[in-house]
């Protein structure tokens, strides 16, 4: 038997942006696809899969990301951010790059962490945005996406990491639908 440990204690209210879209479609800063060859389809494909969770996040305030709204789980969009960051690092800098870029929130530590001020998601979001941007020049400076890794731990080429890291984004992406829409009713792709 499944107990039911849903919080009823605070209803929302479905709502969407436009139809079932976060924004309206000549708002929406992604391509969804019309890329041309292997290293633009995975570069594209990726891009849009972080902007769809900038527009998962957009909007709360630094209450609602360090919500947990789905009890038991310690999901939170501010855990799923942090998360995200370490994972671009780890990829991109350790792995790719061979660099010393420790994660910064090692194990569940990105989940456990409940701090809801407006400086700590700040500090989450520069650090993402940081990685991202690392990440998006190790891409766009790579000649071929069957390029090795330099980590002697870990050999993989890059078209393998950009496959896994598409499935990051858009595994995740599905959580914070769900965080979403527990937090304030807003719902879409």
């Amino acid at each position: 038997m499944v107990e039911d440990m849903s919080d009823t204690t605070q209803e929302t209210t479905r709502t969407f942006g436009w139809s079932d879209m976060f924004v309206a479609p000549d708002e929406d800063p992604r391509e969804d696809g019309g890329w041309e060859g292997e290293h633009a389809t995975l570069a594209g494909s990726l891009r849009d899969r972080r902007l769809t969770f900038q527009l998962k996040c957009a909007g709360l305030d630094a209450e609602q990301m360090a919500r947990r709204p789905i009890p038991p789980s310690n999901l939170s969009l501010l855990g799923l951010l942090r998360h995200l960051a370490d994972v671009e690092r780890a990829w991109f800098r350790r792995i790719l790059a061979a660099e010393d870029a420790p994660a910064r929130y090692p194990g569940e530590e990105a989940f456990e962490a409940t701090d809801s001020d407006d400086a700590s998601v700040a500090e989450a979001w520069d650090d993402w945005r940081a990685q991202v941007e690392n990440s998006e020049r190790f891409v766009d400076a790579a000649t071929d996406m069957g390029v090795m890794s330099k980590s002697e731990q870990t050999r993989v080429a890059l078209r393998e990491v950009m496959v896994h890291m598409i499935e990051e984004y858009a595994r995740h992406n599905g959580h914070a639908d769900l965080l979403r829409e527990r937090i304030d009713g807003r719902v879409g792709q």
